[in-house]
């Protein structure tokens, strides 16, 4: 079949707008989307207010029990790098159980 240059024209080809129709167009969907953005923060905001007031609570005992952890760490580091041996012995046995249980089924 051949193919020919004439280019098909669409039935109900939208009109054109014109360049200052299409930047208003755009300029007031960009202002109402900064207004679902304000509105979605605000909401946010009063979600996770009760998250943040127990955070305050909790974060300075937190950062205590850290700090005196760190403390006694740093003094003694054999037990550190002892418990690390044992996570990661502990990770890989983990991953060699799951392995198999992957294998078996």
């Amino acid at each position: 079949m051949k193919q020919t240059n004439k280019s098909v024209k669409p039935a109900n080809r939208p009109e054109r707008i014109s360049r200052a129709e299409r930047k208003a167009a755009l300029l007031a969907q960009l202002e109402q989307q900064r207004v679902d953005i304000l509105v979605c923060s605000d909401y946010l905001q009063r979600s996770a207010s009760p998250l943040d007031q127990k955070w305050r609570s909790i974060k300075l005992p937190l950062y205590a029990a850290g700090g005196l952890l760190a403390y006694k760490f740093v003094r003694r580091p054999g037990g550190v790098m002892a418990a690390g041996r044992k996570a990661l012995a502990g990770y890989m046995l983990f991953r060699k159980l799951k392995l198999l249980s992957n294998v078996v089924t």
